[in-house]
């Protein structure tokens, strides 16, 4: 009987170049890229996938984008995104894709600090953010432009995307060598890609990653899971958020999988039933959406179907928190759980397009627990996974045959973690990145001697190696009398509730703790509707008392369960929904809590009158 090798010994001498030469070869006639957003788009094969991307690559080379060289690209994901990310990387460049949300002096920033000679523009949107900084970088000499209609006239700097490959087309028939040899040389340990933190505490930094790193997370993930071959998954996610990146790009370069871009995330419940994926990764927010939806739509169901929806699901759950206790389910409640599922539960999955799912997963942020209880009682159980940009995307994660809820699992095969002292969790391992990009073109190591990397992140490991993190060593609450509050666990139980879309936790240097509530503007409508509620828009439903009345209760749910120290003592409700555009959250929907606190100063100051005693 052989042993299966390790992730680290698979990935030995593997680079993505290699792999995508073995899906041409060995898998070419299977589907690799579908894009869902043009009718009738046909479907690239393995072959056909490679072939756009050497043509491309071998156009990119015409523009003079060589070894080491950055290429910036901002647009929707699509299949023309995936094939200009690979093209460079068959150069032996860096692609880095920008988030769409980026502002024009944000823009400025990363393409200066990145020099990049060669960018990759999606259309109309991305060229209104780019114009007004594009005299200002020096080193840009070409900026490419997927949609062709949209090029200003009279700019010679300006080629369109099919025009590249065209060009491309025409040298790598005349010369089909050089793109091979290119490719050919590239090491593990060379750069892959390049990612831009959020910036949220400073100015963002250019986090390189190798093609090691890629290989090994994907193939840890791909063990971990016993994920299949040719699996079915759908990105739409910014390519920009290295969840997206390992999902979308590499990950399925070692399985052959099928990718199916989405370019607006708001249509990922369509993609879902229309695609059935064997993967699926949520951010928290699509989950918490899910459920929302979920309880908002069973307010409309007959009242014997509903209790048998609730039913079914409160006993999915029973047996998943015995699991996920480590006890086993006795086998006449598992009998049970099976005759339900088939019966009651199973027709709800193929409703949402979830009935084929193997692996769902969710990251990024933190996950409420009774959203993950709620999507177990469905027969779909989360694996909620932790990582950053500089670990290549998870670092640990849970897994079916061994999970935790309220964890974020063990470390992924060949990663250590560890605490620090000061709470601070550290990982070490294959998938750490190569560095920071410095502004001379050099990566700078941002490990300590012995090869740890700080991730920022405070946790704790239990005796069962099972991590759990419980706040960013920046965001931790220290009040006024000293005592140290984390406000991501308020946070999420506040959101438990389905009128609460966000909320963030206020109390740093003050006596006690409050929060800014904000109403989900687009649960609210469905949830008043089912409750005979009759509003003519989200600010007349914030002032409506029954609302008013849900939130409080809500409220006192969430402190039933802090400590005196975390309970909040006072709220302000808000109706305009936090997004990347308005700025208090980052690209990857993270809180930018000191925009918040300065956006909303005034309502903050009136949570604390001079008068009220310290708690």
């Amino acid at each position: 009987m052989t042993t299966p090798q390790s992730a680290a010994a698979q990935a030995e001498g593997q680079t993505i170049p290699r792999l995508l030469h073995r899906n041409a070869t060995e898998y070419g006639e299977h589907p690799a890229v579908t894009s869902l957003d043009i009718e009738g788009h046909p479907t690239l094969s393995w072959s056909d996938f490679r072939t756009a991307i050497a043509e491309f690559s071998r156009g990119l080379a015409g523009l003079g984008l060589g070894k080491r060289d950055r290429m910036l690209i901002m647009a929707a994901s699509s299949p023309d995104h995936l094939v200009a990310d690979l093209a460079a990387v068959h150069l032996a460049a860096i692609p880095c894709t920008a988030y769409a949300t980026l502002s024009p002096d944000q823009i400025r920033y990363v393409a200066r600090h990145s020099a990049a000679p060669v960018v990759v523009l999606g259309g109309a949107g991305e060229l209104e953010r780019w114009l007004p900084v594009l005299d200002d970088l020096p080193a840009l000499r070409h900026v490419v432009v997927m949609d062709a209609a949209t090029i200003p006239a009279g700019d010679e700097r300006f080629v369109s995307f099919a025009e590249v490959r065209e060009a491309g087309r025409a040298a790598l028939a005349e010369d089909p060598a050089a793109f091979e040899a290119v490719w050919q040389a590239i090491q593990p340990d060379d750069p892959l890609a390049m990612i831009y933190t959020s910036g949220t505490t400073g100015d963002p930094k250019g986090v390189v990653l190798s093609h090691r790193n890629a290989v090994h997370e994907g193939l840890a993930v791909q063990g971990l899971h016993d994920a299949p071959m040719h699996a079915k998954n759908i990105a739409y996610l910014p390519l920009a958020h290295i969840a997206e990146r390992e999902l979308s790009i590499y990950m399925p370069l070692l399985w052959a999988g099928h990718v199916h871009t989405v370019a607006d995330a708001a249509g990922v419940v369509a993609a879902l039933g229309r695609v059935h994926p064997e993967s699926f990764f949520g951010v928290p927010r699509v989950w918490e959406k899910m459920v929302a939806g979920m309880k908002n739509m069973l307010g409309g169901v007959p009242e014997d179907r509903r209790e048998a929806l609730l039913s079914a699901n409160a006993l999915l759950q029973e047996g998943y928190k015995l699991r996920s206790d480590g006890k086993e389910v006795p086998a006449e409640l598992a009998e049970r759980i099976a005759k339900t599922d088939e019966a009651v539960l199973a027709p709800v999955r193929t409703l949402l397009g979830l009935d084929k799912v193997l692996v769902a997963s969710s990251g990024a942020a933190a996950l409420p627990v009774e959203v993950l209880y709620f999507i177990a009682g469905l027969g779909v159980e989360i694996q909620e996974v932790w990582g950053l940009s500089e670990t290549t995307g998870a670092a640990t994660s849970n897994s079916a045959g061994g999970f935790r809820a309220g964890t974020v699992g063990k470390p992924l095969e060949g990663v250590e973690v560890k605490v620090a002292e000061d709470g601070e969790l550290l990982v070490r391992g294959p998938i750490v990145f190569l560095g920071y990009l410095q502004e001379d073109g050099s990566i700078a190591d941002a490990t300590d001697a012995d090869g740890w990397y700080a991730t920022g992140d405070i946790g704790t490991i239990d005796e069962d190696g099972f991590v759990r993190i419980t706040d960013r060593k920046k965001e931790l609450i220290i009040t006024s009398s000293g005592k140290n509050v984390a406000p991501t666990r308020i946070e999420g139980l506040l959101k438990e509730h389905p009128l609460i879309g966000q909320a963030v936790a206020i109390g740093d240097d003050r006596p006690y703790i409050t929060a800014l509530i904000v109403l989900d503007d687009e649960i609210a409508p469905g949830w008043a509707a089912g409750h005979g509620i009759e509003a003519s828009g989200i600010d007349e439903l914030a002032a409506h008392e029954q609302v008013l009345a849900e939130i409080e209760l809500a409220v006192e749910s969430a402190n039933s369960r802090l400590a005196r120290i975390e309970q909040i003592k006072r709220y302000h409700l808000i109706t305009q929904a936090w997004t990347p555009e308005t700025g208090e959250l980052t690209p990857t929907l993270k809180l930018k809590r000191r925009v918040i606190n300065e956006r909303y100063d005034a309502a903050i100051k009136d949570l604390y009158p001079a008068a009220t005693p310290a708690s």
